[in-house]
C-alpha cells in the first residue's frame, strides 16, 4: 500500500528518533556558546539616563551555536557528542554541564586559557529583547589550538559517527585547514557532513553533502541581490557544482526551504503558524535533516522533516531545540488536517485531478453510501485503489441516500461519513454528490477506471460506457461475503 510523504514522516520519527542503534551517532564540531536570557518587566525609565529600568523576574542559561545544534539531536533521541572550545571560567563550566545534562558526550571539547567561553546575555522584557551583551575573545585560534581541536575531532571519527555538522559560527574553530582534514577524512570513512556555513568564501567546505545557508548569506557569497529569487536559485545551484556538494539548503524565513541538487530545484514552502523568534532555526533545520537521514529519510524527506521543526521553533521566545514529542505532536496535527483536505468541493477535485494526471496517475473512481462503514468497504477501498494510482470517492448526500435506501437511512451523517472516509489511506479524495447517479461528476473528471463491487455485472456500471469512451476501463472488486451496513443495522435492532 502507497505510504503519503506525511505518514513516512511520522513512522520514522515515531518509530525511529529515540530508538537509534547505539552504533549511530552524529558528531556536532563547531563554536559553542551559552545563551542567557536575563527576563524582567519594565514600568519606568532610569532618571540616570533616558533608558528602560529592568526589574529581573527570571533568569535562563541555554545551548547557543554549535551546542544549540548538538541540544536539539538529543532533545530528538539521537545519540550526540560534541566538538568545540570553552573557556577556563564559570560560562564555560556552566555550559558543559547543561550539554552533559541532556546525555551528550563532552569528550571533544577543550578548555583554553586564552579565550573566555562565548557568551551572549539577553536582557527582555514582555519578549522584546532589550539589549545583548556578547562576551567573546576576536583573536585568531593558535596554531596549539587548532591542532589540538584537529586531533580531538580525528580521533572521535575513527570511531565512525553516523554523521557530522560542522557548525560554524565564524568564532573560529571551523577554521581552513579543520575544515578540510574533517571533510577529507569523512569522505574517505564514507560518513556524510552536513555544514551551516558563515563567511563569505566557503572554499574550505569543498567536497561536503550539503551546505544550509540562509538566504541573505547565499546572497552574499554569490554577490547577488537577495530580493532576485530567479538569480539567487541560479547562482545557489552553481555554487552547489563548485563546491562538489550533493545538495544545497537555502533556509528562506517565511519563503520556506529551497533544496537544489544536481537534477533539480524543489521549494517546501514555511510550516511556521505565528514567528516569535527566529533565534536558533538554523540549528534545528540542519540538527532535524541530520537526524531524518539518519535514519532513512531521503535528503527532501529529511528537509520537509526539517521545515516542520522550525515551524515549532520560531514560535517560541529565544534559542529553544525542538524534541521529538513537539515533532510527533505537530506531524499527527498535520496529517489530521491533510485528512480533512481530501474532502473536496467540485472546483478543488478538478485541480487535483487535473495535478495527478500532469504527473501521469491513473485516476481511479467509485462510489457508494458508505453507511457504517466496515471491514467490507475498507478492503473494497484498498481493493479498488490498487487498479490506479489516486482513488476519487463520490459519496452519497444523505437525500440522495434517502432516495435509495428509504427514510431511515443514512445513519451516518454525511459529513461525518466524508470525514471518516477521509481517513482512509487508500482513499485520495472525497467528494459528495447529490444527484441519483454519479454521471455528471465522472463526466467531468474523466476517471481512468471506473471501480464497482462484483455484486454489479459490468453493463450496470454508471459511467461504464463513458469512460470506456475515453479510453479507460471498468474494474468490478470482490466483496467480501458476510459484510454489510444492512446486516449491522438488523443486527442493532435486535
Amino acid at each position: 500500500m502507497q505510504q503519503t510523504v506525511q505518514d513516512h514522516l511520522l513512522d520514522t520519527v515515531r518509530n525511529k528518533f529515540g530508538k537509534t542503534d547505539k552504533t549511530q551517532w552524529a558528531l556536532v564540531v563547531g563554536d559553542l556558546m551559552l545563551d542567557r536570557y536575563l527576563i524582567g518587566e519594565v514600568d519606568r525609565i532610569s532618571p540616570e539616563a533616558p533608558v528602560p529600568v529592568v526589574l529581573l523576574k527570571q533568569k535562563n542559561e541555554r545551548t547557543g551555536g554549535a551546542a544549540n545544534v548538538a541540544a536539539n539531536l538529543a532533545n530528538m533521541g539521537i545519540a550526540t557528542r560534541l566538538a568545540g572550545c570553552v573557556g577556563e571560567d564559570a560560562d564555560g563550566e556552566r555550559l558543559l554541564q547543561i550539554v552533559a545534562d541532556m546525555g551528550i558526550d563532552t569528550q571533544g571539547i577543550f578548555k583554553s586559557k586564552q579565550r573566555p567561553t562565548i557568551t551572549k546575555t539577553r536582557i527582555m522584557s514582555s519578549h522584546q529583547q532589550m539589549v545583548r551583551l556578547d562576551q567573546e575573545s576576536r583573536d585568531c585560534f593558535s596554531d596549539d589550538e587548532t591542532q589540538q581541536l584537529l586531533e580531538l575531532t580525528i580521533t572521535l571519527l575513527a570511531e565512525r559517527p553516523s554523521i557530522v555538522i560542522l557548525s560554524d559560527y565564524a568564532k573560529g574553530v571551523l577554521s581552513p585547514k579543520l575544515c578540510a582534514s574533517l571533510i577529507t577524512e569523512c569522505k574517505r570513512l564514507n560518513v556524510p557532513v552536513l555544514v551551516d556555513p558563515k563567511g563569505r568564501d566557503y572554499s574550505k567546505y569543498h567536497g561536503a553533502t550539503a551546505l544550509t545557508p540562509n538566504k541573505r548569506e547565499t546572497a552574499e557569497v554569490c554577490h547577488v541581490d537577495a530580493r532576485d529569487d530567479a538569480a539567487l536559485l541560479q547562482a545557489a545551484a552553481e555554487l552547489r557544482k563548485t563546491l562538489a556538494l550533493e545538495f544545497l539548503a537555502v533556509t528562506r524565513g517565511e519563503e520556506g526551504i529551497s533544496l537544489i541538487d544536481a537534477a533539480e530545484t524543489l521549494h517546501i514552502p514555511a510550516a511556521a503558524k505565528q514567528v516569535f523568534d527566529v533565534s536558533g532555526a538554523g540549528d534545528t533545520v540542519i540538527a532535524t535533516l541530520a537526524a531524518g537521514m539518519m535514519n532513512g529519510l531521503n535528503h527532501l524527506h529529511a528537509l520537509r522533516l526539517a521545515n516542520i521543526a522550525a515551524g515549532i521553533v520560531v514560535g517560541k521566545v529565544g534559542t529553544v531545540p525542538v524534541t521529538r514529542e513537539e515533532l510527533l505532536q505537530e506531524l499527527v496535527t498535520q496529517s489530521s488536517v491533510a485528512q480533512a483536505d481530501k474532502i473536496c468541493d467540485l472546483e478543488r477535485l478538478i485541480t487535483l485531478v487535473s495535478t495527478w494526471r500532469a504527473g501521469k496517475q491513473r485516476i481511479v473512481f467509485t462510489n457508494g453510501c458508505f453507511d457504517l462503514l466496515h471491514a467490507g468497504h475498507v478492503a473494497y477501498l484498498e481493493a479498488a485503489r490498487k487498479t490506479g494510482d489516486r482513488l476519487v470517492l463520490g459519496l452519497n448526500t444523505d437525500r440522495s441516500v434517502s432516495a435509495l435506501k428509504g427514510p431511515t437511512r443514512p445513519v451516518i451523517h454525511e459529513a461525518d461519513r466524508a470525514r471518516v472516509l477521509a481517513a482512509l489511506e487508500s482513499v485520495d479524495a472525497v467528494i459528495l454528490f447529490d444527484e441519483d447517479t454519479p454521471l455528471a461528476l465522472i463526466n467531468t473528471i474523466k476517471p481512468d477506471v471506473i471501480v464497482k463491487g462484483s455484486d454489479y455485472s459490468e453493463d450496470q456500471v454508471v459511467g461504464g460506457i463513458e469512460v470506456k469512451s475515453w479510453g479507460g476501463h471498468v474494474a468490478l472488486i470482490p466483496i467480501v461475503p458476510g459484510r454489510s451496513s444492512s446486516g449491522i443495522i438488523d443486527k442493532l435492532a435486535i
